[in-house]
Protein backbone atom coordinates (compact mmCIF):
# COMPACT_ATOMS: atom_id res chain seq x y z
CA UNK A 1 0.00 0.00 0.00
CA UNK A 2 1.26 3.40 -1.12
CA UNK A 3 1.47 6.59 1.27
CA UNK A 4 0.78 10.13 0.30
CA UNK A 5 2.23 13.32 1.77
CA UNK A 6 -1.16 15.00 0.18
CA UNK A 7 -4.39 13.61 -2.02
CA UNK A 8 -5.98 15.99 -4.67
CA UNK A 9 -9.54 14.71 -4.94
CA UNK A 10 -10.86 16.03 -8.02
CA UNK A 11 -15.12 15.22 -8.66
CA UNK A 12 -15.91 13.20 -11.21
CA UNK A 13 -19.53 13.32 -11.00
CA UNK A 14 -21.85 13.66 -14.69
CA UNK A 15 -21.56 17.58 -13.98
CA UNK A 16 -18.20 18.27 -13.53
CA UNK A 17 -16.88 15.37 -15.93
CA UNK A 18 -19.10 17.73 -18.54
CA UNK A 19 -16.94 20.54 -17.37
CA UNK A 20 -13.20 18.89 -17.96
CA UNK A 21 -12.89 17.27 -14.70
CA UNK A 22 -11.58 14.04 -16.75
CA UNK A 23 -8.96 16.40 -18.87
CA UNK A 24 -8.16 17.89 -15.51
CA UNK A 25 -7.27 15.07 -13.47
CA UNK A 26 -5.16 14.17 -16.06
CA UNK A 27 -3.14 17.51 -16.02
CA UNK A 28 -2.60 16.49 -12.90
CA UNK A 29 -0.85 13.65 -13.11
CA UNK A 30 1.31 14.74 -15.74
CA UNK A 31 2.44 17.65 -13.62
CA UNK A 32 2.84 15.52 -10.69
CA UNK A 33 4.79 13.33 -12.80
CA UNK A 34 7.32 16.24 -14.10
CA UNK A 35 8.18 17.68 -11.10
CA UNK A 36 8.52 14.34 -9.44
CA UNK A 37 5.94 14.44 -7.00
CA UNK A 38 3.90 11.11 -8.32
CA UNK A 39 4.73 9.19 -5.12
CA UNK A 40 4.13 12.24 -2.97
CA UNK A 41 1.00 12.72 -4.10
CA UNK A 42 -1.91 10.96 -5.17
CA UNK A 43 -4.86 11.89 -7.61
CA UNK A 44 -8.07 10.80 -6.32
CA UNK A 45 -10.96 10.54 -8.44
CA UNK A 46 -14.36 11.27 -6.20
CA UNK A 47 -18.25 10.80 -6.90
CA UNK A 48 -20.33 14.32 -6.77
CA UNK A 49 -19.59 17.07 -4.15
CA UNK A 50 -22.53 18.73 -4.28
CA UNK A 51 -21.93 22.21 -5.29
CA UNK A 52 -22.38 21.93 -8.66
CA UNK A 53 -22.32 25.43 -9.29
CA UNK A 54 -18.75 25.47 -8.52
CA UNK A 55 -17.51 22.66 -10.57
CA UNK A 56 -15.18 21.52 -11.27
CA UNK A 57 -14.09 21.14 -8.00
CA UNK A 58 -10.49 19.90 -6.38
CA UNK A 59 -9.81 19.28 -2.76
CA UNK A 60 -7.00 19.20 -1.56
CA UNK A 61 -5.85 17.41 1.77
CA UNK A 62 -4.75 17.19 4.62
CA UNK A 63 -5.38 21.28 3.99
CA UNK A 64 -8.68 20.47 3.10
CA UNK A 65 -8.43 23.68 0.49
CA UNK A 66 -11.75 23.65 -1.37
CA UNK A 67 -10.99 24.94 -5.03
CA UNK A 68 -13.78 25.79 -7.26
CA UNK A 69 -14.08 25.78 -11.19
CA UNK A 70 -10.74 24.84 -11.75
CA UNK A 71 -9.67 24.62 -15.14
CA UNK A 72 -7.61 22.15 -16.51
CA UNK A 73 -4.43 25.20 -16.99
CA UNK A 74 -4.93 25.86 -13.18
CA UNK A 75 -3.21 22.50 -12.32
CA UNK A 76 -0.18 23.61 -13.07
CA UNK A 77 -0.09 26.61 -10.89
CA UNK A 78 -2.04 24.54 -8.05
CA UNK A 79 1.21 22.09 -8.23
CA UNK A 80 4.07 24.98 -8.26
CA UNK A 81 2.41 26.94 -5.42
CA UNK A 82 0.49 24.51 -3.15
CA UNK A 83 1.91 21.21 -3.47
CA UNK A 84 5.59 22.39 -4.07
CA UNK A 85 5.58 25.47 -2.17
CA UNK A 86 3.13 25.54 0.70
CA UNK A 87 1.26 28.41 -0.61
CA UNK A 88 -2.52 28.23 -1.60
CA UNK A 89 -3.79 29.66 -4.68
CA UNK A 90 -6.16 31.90 -3.00
CA UNK A 91 -8.07 33.11 -6.40
CA UNK A 92 -9.02 29.60 -7.11
CA UNK A 93 -10.30 29.13 -3.21
CA UNK A 94 -13.87 29.03 -3.20
CA UNK A 95 -15.77 31.60 -0.82
CA UNK A 96 -19.00 33.20 -1.05
CA UNK A 97 -20.09 36.51 -1.72
CA UNK A 98 -18.56 39.37 -0.07
CA UNK A 99 -15.81 37.34 1.46
CA UNK A 100 -12.08 36.98 1.11
CA UNK A 101 -10.85 33.77 0.12
CA UNK A 102 -10.10 31.53 3.29
CA UNK A 103 -7.72 29.05 2.62
CA UNK A 104 -8.24 26.90 5.86
CA UNK A 105 -12.18 27.23 5.66
CA UNK A 106 -13.73 24.02 6.67
CA UNK A 107 -16.66 22.40 4.29
CA UNK A 108 -18.82 22.23 7.51
CA UNK A 109 -18.74 26.22 7.89
CA UNK A 110 -19.19 27.03 4.14
CA UNK A 111 -23.12 27.98 4.21
CA UNK A 112 -24.05 25.25 1.54
CA UNK A 113 -22.73 22.59 3.82
CA UNK A 114 -23.48 24.29 7.24
CA UNK A 115 -27.44 23.08 7.27
CA UNK A 116 -26.57 19.70 5.56
CA UNK A 117 -26.16 16.44 7.20
CA UNK A 118 -24.95 13.72 5.03
CA UNK A 119 -26.17 10.55 5.22
CA UNK A 120 -27.03 8.71 1.81
CA UNK A 121 -24.54 11.16 0.41
CA UNK A 122 -21.50 10.28 3.25
CA UNK A 123 -18.87 8.96 0.98
CA UNK A 124 -19.68 10.83 -2.37
CA UNK A 125 -16.58 13.21 -2.90
CA UNK A 126 -14.49 11.16 0.11
CA UNK A 127 -13.45 7.93 -1.59
CA UNK A 128 -12.71 6.80 -4.74
CA UNK A 129 -15.78 5.20 -5.81
CA UNK A 130 -13.92 2.73 -7.97
CA UNK A 131 -11.93 1.29 -5.10
CA UNK A 132 -13.77 -1.18 -3.05
CA UNK A 133 -10.82 -0.90 -0.47
CA UNK A 134 -11.46 2.80 -0.10
CA UNK A 135 -15.39 2.01 0.55
CA UNK A 136 -14.23 -0.64 3.22
CA UNK A 137 -11.84 1.72 4.85
CA UNK A 138 -15.08 3.33 5.78
CA UNK A 139 -16.98 0.83 7.04
CA UNK A 140 -18.09 -0.78 3.88
CA UNK A 141 -19.70 -4.00 4.12
CA UNK A 142 -19.61 -3.80 7.62
CA UNK A 143 -23.05 -3.82 8.08
CA UNK A 144 -23.34 -7.04 5.79
CA UNK A 145 -20.97 -8.78 8.56
CA UNK A 146 -22.58 -7.59 11.37
CA UNK A 147 -26.24 -9.18 9.87
CA UNK A 148 -24.76 -12.19 8.74
CA UNK A 149 -23.01 -12.89 12.12
CA UNK A 150 -25.29 -11.69 14.43
CA UNK A 151 -28.81 -10.82 13.67
CA UNK A 152 -31.29 -13.25 11.81
CA UNK A 153 -33.19 -12.22 8.90
CA UNK A 154 -36.55 -10.82 11.12
CA UNK A 155 -34.20 -8.87 13.17
CA UNK A 156 -32.65 -6.78 10.27
CA UNK A 157 -36.37 -6.53 9.49
CA UNK A 158 -37.38 -5.53 13.33
CA UNK A 159 -34.78 -2.37 12.88
CA UNK A 160 -35.98 -1.21 9.79
CA UNK A 161 -39.11 -1.33 11.02
CA UNK A 162 -37.86 0.73 14.06
CA UNK A 163 -35.70 3.60 12.24
CA UNK A 164 -38.73 4.54 10.41
CA UNK A 165 -37.21 4.65 7.43
CA UNK A 166 -39.63 5.42 4.31
CA UNK A 167 -39.24 4.80 0.72
CA UNK A 168 -37.18 7.70 -0.58
CA UNK A 169 -38.54 7.08 -4.23
CA UNK A 170 -41.83 8.85 -3.81
CA UNK A 171 -45.12 7.51 -1.80
CA UNK A 172 -43.05 7.51 1.53
CA UNK A 173 -43.95 3.46 1.83
CA UNK A 174 -42.23 2.30 5.13
CA UNK A 175 -39.32 0.38 4.14
CA UNK A 176 -39.48 -2.43 6.73
CA UNK A 177 -42.94 -3.03 5.95
CA UNK A 178 -42.64 -3.50 2.53
CA UNK A 179 -39.82 -5.94 3.39
CA UNK A 180 -41.76 -7.78 5.89
CA UNK A 181 -44.55 -8.16 3.46
CA UNK A 182 -41.79 -10.04 1.02
CA UNK A 183 -40.05 -11.60 3.60
CA UNK A 184 -43.91 -13.52 4.49
CA UNK A 185 -44.77 -14.37 1.19
CA UNK A 186 -43.91 -18.09 0.59
CA UNK A 187 -41.66 -19.04 -2.25
CA UNK A 188 -38.18 -20.50 -2.93
CA UNK A 189 -37.43 -17.73 -5.50
CA UNK A 190 -37.63 -13.94 -4.63
CA UNK A 191 -35.90 -10.99 -6.06
CA UNK A 192 -34.62 -7.70 -4.87
CA UNK A 193 -34.84 -4.79 -7.35
CA UNK A 194 -33.19 -1.12 -6.84
CA UNK A 195 -35.08 1.24 -9.26
CA UNK A 196 -32.42 3.75 -10.43
CA UNK A 197 -34.66 4.64 -13.09
CA UNK A 198 -34.62 8.19 -12.25
CA UNK A 199 -36.68 10.23 -14.73
CA UNK A 200 -37.90 13.33 -13.23
CA UNK A 201 -36.79 16.46 -15.18
CA UNK A 202 -34.32 18.07 -12.88
CA UNK A 203 -33.89 15.05 -11.02
CA UNK A 204 -30.33 13.49 -9.96
CA UNK A 205 -29.75 12.60 -6.33
CA UNK A 206 -29.75 8.07 -7.35
CA UNK A 207 -27.67 8.66 -10.19
CA UNK A 208 -24.58 10.66 -8.11
CA UNK A 209 -25.06 8.45 -5.36
CA UNK A 210 -24.07 5.19 -7.71
CA UNK A 211 -21.54 7.15 -9.43
CA UNK A 212 -19.92 8.52 -6.30
CA UNK A 213 -20.63 5.63 -3.92
CA UNK A 214 -21.78 2.79 -5.50
CA UNK A 215 -21.02 -0.23 -3.12
CA UNK A 216 -23.30 1.02 -0.27
CA UNK A 217 -26.19 0.24 -2.61
CA UNK A 218 -24.92 -3.28 -3.49
CA UNK A 219 -24.35 -3.70 0.41
CA UNK A 220 -27.87 -2.78 1.07
CA UNK A 221 -29.38 -5.07 -1.71
CA UNK A 222 -27.60 -7.76 -0.21
CA UNK A 223 -29.08 -7.15 3.29
CA UNK A 224 -32.20 -7.07 1.90
CA UNK A 225 -32.12 -10.74 0.29
CA UNK A 226 -30.47 -11.99 3.54
CA UNK A 227 -34.04 -10.44 5.68
CA UNK A 228 -36.33 -11.51 2.77
CA UNK A 229 -34.95 -14.87 1.95
CA UNK A 230 -33.92 -13.64 -1.38
CA UNK A 231 -30.50 -14.60 -3.58
CA UNK A 232 -30.78 -12.30 -6.94
CA UNK A 233 -30.89 -8.84 -7.66
CA UNK A 234 -31.75 -6.54 -10.15
CA UNK A 235 -30.24 -2.91 -10.68
CA UNK A 236 -32.54 -1.17 -13.22
CA UNK A 237 -30.41 1.66 -14.42
CA UNK A 238 -30.73 4.58 -16.92
CA UNK A 239 -29.19 4.33 -20.13
CA UNK A 240 -28.14 7.59 -20.08
CA UNK A 241 -26.09 7.16 -16.82
CA UNK A 242 -22.95 5.78 -18.01
CA UNK A 243 -20.60 6.50 -15.72
CA UNK A 244 -23.01 5.34 -12.90
CA UNK A 245 -23.17 1.96 -15.21
CA UNK A 246 -19.83 1.89 -15.46
CA UNK A 247 -18.83 2.14 -11.89
CA UNK A 248 -21.71 -0.31 -11.07
CA UNK A 249 -20.20 -3.16 -13.16
CA UNK A 250 -16.91 -1.95 -11.67
CA UNK A 251 -18.11 -2.69 -7.82
CA UNK A 252 -20.25 -5.71 -8.47
CA UNK A 253 -16.77 -7.36 -10.29
CA UNK A 254 -15.08 -5.86 -7.44
CA UNK A 255 -17.38 -8.05 -4.89
CA UNK A 256 -17.28 -10.76 -6.07
CA UNK A 257 -13.44 -11.16 -6.47
CA UNK A 258 -13.51 -9.91 -2.35
CA UNK A 259 -16.12 -12.63 -2.13
CA UNK A 260 -18.87 -10.26 -1.11
CA UNK A 261 -21.44 -10.79 -3.95
CA UNK A 262 -21.88 -14.71 -5.13
CA UNK A 263 -22.02 -18.01 -3.53
CA UNK A 264 -21.36 -17.90 0.77
CA UNK A 265 -20.66 -14.56 1.13
CA UNK A 266 -18.27 -14.32 4.39
CA UNK A 267 -18.04 -17.56 4.95
CA UNK A 268 -21.79 -18.15 5.65
CA UNK A 269 -24.65 -19.83 4.23
CA UNK A 270 -25.77 -16.90 2.72
CA UNK A 271 -25.54 -16.23 -1.54
CA UNK A 272 -26.49 -13.45 -3.60
CA UNK A 273 -25.69 -12.19 -7.12
CA UNK A 274 -26.49 -9.26 -8.87
CA UNK A 275 -27.20 -8.30 -12.74
CA UNK A 276 -27.77 -4.46 -14.24
CA UNK A 277 -30.81 -3.77 -16.53
CA UNK A 278 -30.15 -0.94 -18.75
CA UNK A 279 -33.75 1.11 -18.96
CA UNK A 280 -34.42 3.38 -22.54
CA UNK A 281 -35.50 6.03 -20.47
CA UNK A 282 -39.39 5.74 -20.35
CA UNK A 283 -40.51 7.86 -17.64
CA UNK A 284 -42.99 5.40 -16.68
CA UNK A 285 -40.65 2.58 -15.67
CA UNK A 286 -39.94 4.45 -12.66
CA UNK A 287 -43.35 2.98 -11.53
CA UNK A 288 -42.58 -0.20 -9.89
CA UNK A 289 -45.25 -3.17 -11.83
CA UNK A 290 -44.09 -1.36 -15.31
CA UNK A 291 -40.27 -2.06 -14.34
CA UNK A 292 -40.45 -5.31 -13.58
CA UNK A 293 -42.51 -5.63 -16.74
CA UNK A 294 -39.50 -4.28 -18.54
CA UNK A 295 -36.52 -6.26 -17.30
CA UNK A 296 -38.64 -9.36 -17.82
CA UNK A 297 -38.21 -8.13 -21.27
CA UNK A 298 -41.48 -7.08 -22.02
CA UNK A 299 -43.16 -3.17 -23.32
CA UNK A 300 -42.80 -1.11 -19.52
CA UNK A 301 -46.62 -0.48 -18.76
CA UNK A 302 -48.02 -1.01 -15.20
CA UNK A 303 -50.17 -3.54 -13.56
CA UNK A 304 -53.24 -3.04 -11.60
CA UNK A 305 -52.55 -3.62 -7.69
CA UNK A 306 -52.94 -5.89 -6.04
CA UNK A 307 -51.69 -8.16 -6.47
CA UNK A 308 -48.21 -6.32 -4.85
CA UNK A 309 -44.60 -7.01 -6.12
CA UNK A 310 -44.21 -8.56 -2.39
CA UNK A 311 -46.91 -11.79 -3.54
CA UNK A 312 -46.07 -11.71 -6.84
CA UNK A 313 -43.53 -9.75 -8.61
CA UNK A 314 -40.51 -10.25 -11.10
CA UNK A 315 -41.70 -13.27 -13.17
CA UNK A 316 -44.38 -13.61 -11.26
CA UNK A 317 -42.21 -14.46 -7.76
CA UNK A 318 -42.23 -12.40 -4.49
CA UNK A 319 -40.11 -9.15 -4.56
CA UNK A 320 -38.96 -6.59 -3.25
CA UNK A 321 -38.26 -2.96 -4.36
CA UNK A 322 -36.91 0.31 -3.46
CA UNK A 323 -34.68 3.48 -4.87
CA UNK A 324 -31.41 4.31 -4.68
CA UNK A 325 -31.71 6.35 -2.02
CA UNK A 326 -33.58 4.43 0.11
CA UNK A 327 -31.07 1.53 0.24
CA UNK A 328 -28.13 3.84 0.65
CA UNK A 329 -29.15 4.51 4.40
CA UNK A 330 -29.85 1.31 5.21
CA UNK A 331 -25.98 -0.31 5.98
CA UNK A 332 -25.52 2.75 8.04
CA UNK A 333 -29.43 2.30 10.26
CA UNK A 334 -27.81 -1.44 10.48
CA UNK A 335 -24.38 -0.18 12.02
CA UNK A 336 -25.72 2.51 14.06
CA UNK A 337 -29.39 1.33 15.14
CA UNK A 338 -32.54 2.50 15.02
CA UNK A 339 -32.44 5.15 17.34
CA UNK A 340 -29.67 6.39 15.91
CA UNK A 341 -31.67 7.18 12.75
CA UNK A 342 -34.27 8.52 14.33
CA UNK A 343 -32.70 11.05 16.34
CA UNK A 344 -32.72 12.71 12.88
CA UNK A 345 -35.63 14.61 11.01
CA UNK A 346 -39.06 14.63 12.48
CA UNK A 347 -41.53 11.30 14.12
CA UNK A 348 -43.59 10.97 10.96
CA UNK A 349 -40.40 11.10 8.62
CA UNK A 350 -37.22 10.21 10.65
CA UNK A 351 -33.57 10.51 8.95
CA UNK A 352 -32.46 13.39 5.49
CA UNK A 353 -33.70 13.68 2.27
CA UNK A 354 -31.21 14.43 -0.77
CA UNK A 355 -32.84 17.14 -3.19
CA UNK A 356 -31.59 18.01 -6.85
CA UNK A 357 -31.72 21.72 -6.38
CA UNK A 358 -31.97 23.24 -9.28
CA UNK A 359 -33.90 26.23 -11.18
CA UNK A 360 -33.45 29.92 -10.33
CA UNK A 361 -31.13 29.15 -7.43
CA UNK A 362 -27.69 30.67 -6.92
CA UNK A 363 -26.13 27.12 -5.44
CA UNK A 364 -26.97 24.50 -7.52
CA UNK A 365 -26.43 20.84 -6.82
CA UNK A 366 -27.23 18.21 -4.71
CA UNK A 367 -28.49 19.15 -1.18
CA UNK A 368 -28.98 16.77 2.13
CA UNK A 369 -30.54 17.57 5.01
CA UNK A 370 -32.96 16.66 7.99
CA UNK A 371 -36.45 15.90 7.62
CA UNK A 372 -38.14 18.99 8.99
CA UNK A 373 -36.04 21.25 7.48
CA UNK A 374 -38.22 24.23 6.23
CA UNK A 375 -37.99 24.95 2.66
CA UNK A 376 -37.16 28.16 3.43
CA UNK A 377 -33.99 27.24 4.59
CA UNK A 378 -33.10 24.72 1.98
CA UNK A 379 -33.89 27.18 -0.65
CA UNK A 380 -31.97 31.21 1.27
CA UNK A 381 -29.38 29.28 3.24
CA UNK A 382 -28.15 26.65 1.66
CA UNK A 383 -29.31 27.46 -2.32
CA UNK A 384 -28.03 30.85 -1.78
CA UNK A 385 -31.26 32.73 -2.91
CA UNK A 386 -31.93 34.04 -6.53
CA UNK A 387 -29.98 35.19 -8.30
CA UNK A 388 -30.18 38.78 -10.08
CA UNK A 389 -31.95 40.65 -7.04
CA UNK A 390 -35.09 38.53 -8.44
CA UNK A 391 -38.11 38.11 -6.67
CA UNK A 392 -38.60 34.39 -5.45
CA UNK A 393 -42.25 33.13 -6.62
CA UNK A 394 -42.91 28.94 -6.29
CA UNK A 395 -40.40 25.48 -5.67
CA UNK A 396 -41.76 23.03 -7.31
CA UNK A 397 -41.17 19.43 -5.99
CA UNK A 398 -41.82 16.15 -6.54
CA UNK A 399 -41.25 16.38 -10.17
CA UNK A 400 -43.76 16.47 -12.99
CA UNK A 401 -45.76 14.01 -9.95
CA UNK A 402 -45.30 16.97 -7.65
CA UNK A 403 -46.94 21.06 -7.27
CA UNK A 404 -45.70 24.30 -7.19
CA UNK A 405 -45.76 25.71 -3.75
CA UNK A 406 -45.64 29.64 -3.38
CA UNK A 407 -43.59 32.05 -1.07
CA UNK A 408 -46.24 32.37 1.53
CA UNK A 409 -45.57 28.47 2.80
CA UNK A 410 -41.54 28.47 2.20
CA UNK A 411 -41.89 27.76 6.18
CA UNK A 412 -43.62 24.58 6.00
CA UNK A 413 -41.00 21.85 7.32
CA UNK A 414 -39.69 19.25 4.46
CA UNK A 415 -41.60 16.16 4.94
CA UNK A 416 -43.89 13.64 3.70
CA UNK A 417 -47.19 14.62 4.88
CA UNK A 418 -46.69 18.13 5.07
CA UNK A 419 -46.20 18.52 2.00
CA UNK A 420 -49.03 16.48 0.71
CA UNK A 421 -51.49 18.52 2.83
CA UNK A 422 -50.11 21.59 0.79
CA UNK A 423 -50.93 20.24 -2.48
CA UNK A 424 -47.22 18.62 -3.71
CA UNK A 425 -45.02 15.97 -2.82
CA UNK A 426 -41.70 14.45 -1.74
CA UNK A 427 -41.27 12.55 -4.71
CA UNK A 428 -37.70 11.36 -5.47
CA UNK A 429 -36.46 15.16 -4.52
CA UNK A 430 -36.67 17.01 -7.57
CA UNK A 431 -36.23 20.57 -6.54
CA UNK A 432 -36.85 23.35 -9.06
CA UNK A 433 -36.97 26.89 -7.86
CA UNK A 434 -39.40 29.86 -10.22
CA UNK A 435 -38.60 33.62 -9.77
CA UNK A 436 -40.85 36.38 -10.45
CA UNK A 437 -40.17 36.18 -14.20
CA UNK A 438 -41.59 32.38 -14.89
CA UNK A 439 -45.43 32.14 -15.62
CA UNK A 440 -46.71 29.69 -13.03
CA UNK A 441 -49.44 28.68 -16.10
CA UNK A 442 -46.38 27.73 -18.89
CA UNK A 443 -44.44 25.99 -15.81
CA UNK A 444 -48.21 23.82 -15.05
CA UNK A 445 -48.07 23.16 -19.35
CA UNK A 446 -44.58 22.03 -19.46
CA UNK A 447 -44.76 19.37 -16.65
CA UNK A 448 -48.36 18.42 -18.33
CA UNK A 449 -46.46 18.11 -21.56
CA UNK A 450 -43.87 16.19 -20.06
CA UNK A 451 -46.68 13.73 -18.78
CA UNK A 452 -48.72 13.29 -21.88
CA UNK A 453 -45.64 12.86 -23.42
CA UNK A 454 -44.38 9.69 -20.90
CA UNK A 455 -47.63 8.10 -20.73
CA UNK A 456 -47.82 4.54 -21.41
CA UNK A 457 -51.07 4.69 -23.53
CA UNK A 458 -52.72 1.69 -21.19
CA UNK A 459 -55.40 3.72 -19.41
CA UNK A 460 -57.85 5.88 -20.69
CA UNK A 461 -57.96 8.43 -18.13
CA UNK A 462 -54.02 8.96 -18.28
CA UNK A 463 -53.61 8.50 -22.56
CA UNK A 464 -56.84 10.73 -23.06
CA UNK A 465 -57.55 12.71 -19.86
CA UNK A 466 -54.31 14.34 -19.62
CA UNK A 467 -53.97 14.99 -23.45
CA UNK A 468 -57.31 17.34 -23.07
CA UNK A 469 -55.85 19.41 -20.07
CA UNK A 470 -53.06 19.57 -22.28
CA UNK A 471 -54.78 21.25 -25.06
CA UNK A 472 -56.99 23.63 -23.14
CA UNK A 473 -53.28 24.51 -21.21
CA UNK A 474 -52.13 25.52 -24.77
CA UNK A 475 -55.17 27.29 -25.53
CA UNK A 476 -55.16 30.03 -22.39
CA UNK A 477 -51.21 30.76 -22.77
CA UNK A 478 -51.75 31.35 -26.38
CA UNK A 479 -54.82 33.21 -25.66
CA UNK A 480 -57.74 31.71 -26.68
CA UNK A 481 -58.72 30.44 -23.55
CA UNK A 482 -62.18 30.71 -22.51
CA UNK A 483 -64.18 31.79 -19.90
CA UNK A 484 -65.29 27.70 -18.25
CA UNK A 485 -61.52 26.25 -18.84
CA UNK A 486 -60.95 26.21 -15.18
CA UNK A 487 -63.72 24.37 -14.28
CA UNK A 488 -63.03 21.87 -17.26
CA UNK A 489 -59.70 21.88 -16.10
CA UNK A 490 -60.36 20.63 -12.31
CA UNK A 491 -62.86 18.49 -13.45
CA UNK A 492 -60.80 16.52 -15.50
CA UNK A 493 -57.77 16.44 -13.19
CA UNK A 494 -60.36 15.29 -10.18
CA UNK A 495 -61.10 12.22 -12.67
CA UNK A 496 -57.68 11.67 -13.68
CA UNK A 497 -56.61 11.16 -10.53
CA UNK A 498 -59.57 8.96 -9.37
CA UNK A 499 -59.26 6.72 -11.99
CA UNK A 500 -56.05 6.15 -13.28
CA UNK A 501 -54.21 2.95 -13.12
CA UNK A 502 -50.97 4.04 -11.72
CA UNK A 503 -49.17 6.84 -10.16
CA UNK A 504 -47.73 8.72 -13.27
CA UNK A 505 -51.44 8.96 -14.05
CA UNK A 506 -52.93 9.37 -10.47
CA UNK A 507 -50.19 12.14 -9.70
CA UNK A 508 -49.91 13.89 -13.39
CA UNK A 509 -52.38 16.31 -12.22
CA UNK A 510 -50.99 17.45 -9.54
CA UNK A 511 -48.93 20.91 -10.77
CA UNK A 512 -51.86 21.52 -12.31
CA UNK A 513 -53.88 21.65 -9.51
CA UNK A 514 -51.51 23.38 -7.38
CA UNK A 515 -50.99 26.47 -9.50
CA UNK A 516 -54.85 26.68 -9.91
CA UNK A 517 -55.06 26.59 -5.96
CA UNK A 518 -52.02 29.18 -5.02
CA UNK A 519 -51.51 31.01 -8.44
CA UNK A 520 -55.43 30.93 -9.73
CA UNK A 521 -55.00 34.75 -10.09
CA UNK A 522 -52.83 34.39 -13.48
CA UNK A 523 -55.26 31.86 -14.83
CA UNK A 524 -57.82 34.13 -15.09
CA UNK A 525 -55.49 37.06 -16.17
CA UNK A 526 -54.10 34.57 -19.20
CA UNK A 527 -58.10 34.26 -19.76
CA UNK A 528 -60.04 37.31 -19.31
CA UNK A 529 -57.59 39.72 -19.82
CA UNK A 530 -55.48 37.42 -23.03
CA UNK A 531 -52.55 38.61 -20.38
CA UNK A 532 -49.44 37.11 -19.20
CA UNK A 533 -47.95 38.53 -15.57
CA UNK A 534 -44.92 37.30 -16.01
CA UNK A 535 -44.93 38.19 -19.80
CA UNK A 536 -43.52 34.76 -20.59
CA UNK A 537 -46.24 33.26 -23.15
CA UNK A 538 -44.97 35.14 -26.47
CA UNK A 539 -48.29 35.51 -28.32
CA UNK A 540 -49.54 37.28 -25.09
CA UNK A 541 -46.73 39.41 -24.89
CA UNK A 542 -46.60 43.30 -26.41
CA UNK A 543 -43.58 45.21 -26.60
CA UNK A 544 -43.19 49.26 -26.13
CA UNK A 545 -40.59 51.47 -26.84
CA UNK A 546 -40.87 54.29 -23.94
CA UNK A 547 -39.44 57.92 -23.25
CA UNK A 548 -35.84 56.68 -22.43
CA UNK A 549 -35.50 55.70 -26.18
CA UNK A 550 -32.25 58.01 -27.61
CA UNK A 551 -32.52 57.07 -31.43
CA UNK A 552 -29.11 55.09 -31.60
CA UNK A 553 -31.05 52.54 -34.01
CA UNK A 554 -28.94 49.68 -32.05
CA UNK A 555 -32.56 47.21 -31.33
CA UNK A 556 -33.90 48.51 -34.98
CA UNK A 557 -30.43 47.20 -36.68
CA UNK A 558 -30.27 44.17 -34.50
CA UNK A 559 -34.44 42.91 -35.51
CA UNK A 560 -34.62 40.00 -37.79
CA UNK A 561 -38.34 40.82 -38.74
CA UNK A 562 -37.55 44.61 -39.47
CA UNK A 563 -40.62 45.32 -36.92
CA UNK A 564 -38.44 48.21 -35.39
CA UNK A 565 -38.52 52.02 -37.44
CA UNK A 566 -37.88 55.46 -36.25
CA UNK A 567 -35.14 58.34 -37.19
CA UNK A 568 -31.72 58.22 -35.46
CA UNK A 569 -31.81 59.99 -31.94
CA UNK A 570 -35.62 59.98 -32.48
CA UNK A 571 -37.88 57.44 -30.13
CA UNK A 572 -38.44 54.35 -31.95
CA UNK A 573 -41.80 52.29 -32.24
CA UNK A 574 -42.05 48.67 -32.72
CA UNK A 575 -44.94 46.99 -35.13
CA UNK A 576 -45.97 44.11 -33.16
CA UNK A 577 -47.80 42.39 -36.32
CA UNK A 578 -43.96 42.07 -37.43
CA UNK A 579 -42.72 41.53 -33.89
CA UNK A 580 -41.88 37.83 -33.53
CA UNK A 581 -41.21 38.55 -29.95
CA UNK A 582 -37.37 37.64 -29.96
CA UNK A 583 -35.77 39.37 -26.98
CA UNK A 584 -32.99 40.82 -29.30
CA UNK A 585 -34.02 44.51 -29.13
CA UNK A 586 -34.57 44.09 -25.08
CA UNK A 587 -31.29 42.46 -24.89
CA UNK A 588 -29.28 44.96 -27.28
CA UNK A 589 -30.70 48.46 -25.72
CA UNK A 590 -28.51 50.20 -23.55
CA UNK A 591 -31.23 52.28 -21.89
CA UNK A 592 -34.21 50.28 -21.21
CA UNK A 593 -36.09 51.42 -23.16
CA UNK A 594 -37.92 48.32 -24.67
CA UNK A 595 -40.11 47.04 -22.02
CA UNK A 596 -42.92 44.26 -21.66
CA UNK A 597 -46.57 45.07 -21.00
Amino acid sequence: MNFYRSHILVCGGTGCTSSGSVKLMDRFNAQLKEKGLEKEVSVVKTGCFGLCEAGPVVIVYPEGTFYSKVKEEDADEIVDEHLLKGRIVRHLVYHEKGEQPEAGKSLNDIDFYKHQKRLALRNCGVIDPENIDEYIAFDGYLALGKALTEMRPRDVIKMLKDSGLRGRGGGGFPTGIKWEMCAKSPGEKKYIICNADEGDPGAFMDRSVLEGDPHAVLEAMELCGYAVGADEGYIYVRAEYPIAVKRLEIAISQAREYGLLGKNILGTDFSFDLHIRLGAGAFVCGEETALMTSIEGNRGEPKPKPPFPAVQGLYGKPSNINNVETFANVPQIILNGAAWFRSMGTKRSPGTKVFALGGKIKNTGLVEVPMGTPLRTVIFDVGGGIPKGKKFKAVQTGGPSGGCIPASLLDVPIEYDSLVEIGSMMGSGGMIVLDEDNCMVDIARFFLDFTVDESCGKCTPCRVGTRRMLEILNRIVTGHGQEDDIEKLEQLAESIKDTALCGLGQTAPNPVLSTLRYFRDEYEAHIRDKHCPSHQCKELLHLEINDNCRGCTACARVCPAGAITGEPRSRHVIDMEKCIKCDSCIEKCRFDAIIKV
